[in-house]
């Protein structure tokens, strides 16, 4: 999906998905799980990716696995789109800053790479499907 960069975009790309999960059979847990790390990094995309007026986000099943990019185009605090993500020592009652401990938490696999080519990063993160 390709998606504004807007705070609306958030809660549809996160219905989205959990409806697809859903209508495979995927758990609740599992699915809240994925929603929350999807909603993370979706709300730095919409907070710091000053660079691109939209966003993409690609999800796919790999084997038992749910695999998920989120793609901007470009921070505003960092040329190739990391510098928001370089920030993960937040204290845990931080108000803002702890999105990827929270990723990593959640799901497995979290990585954040800046884009080949283009401004911006990819965080990927993957969700084994089992409970």
């Amino acid at each position: 999906m390709t998606l504004p960069r807007n705070a609306e975009s958030a809660p549809l790309v996160r219905h989205t998905l959990d409806a697809s999960l859903r209508g495979l059979g995927v758990g609740s847990e599992v699915r809240a799980d994925i929603a929350l790390a999807l909603g993370e990094a979706c709300a730095n995309v919409i907070q710091h990716a000053a660079a691109g007026r939209e966003y993409e986000v690609r999800a796919r099943m790999d084997g038992a696995r749910c695999v998920v990019d989120v793609i901007d185009g470009g921070a505003g605090d960092g040329a190739d789109g990391s510098a928001a993500w370089e920030r993960v020592d937040a204290p845990p009652l931080a108000e803002h800053g702890r999105g990827l401990r929270l990723m990593r938490a959640f799901t497995e696999g979290v990585q954040i790479a800046s884009r080949a080519h283009r401004n911006g990063s990819i965080v990927h993160f993957e969700k084994s499907l089992a409970t």
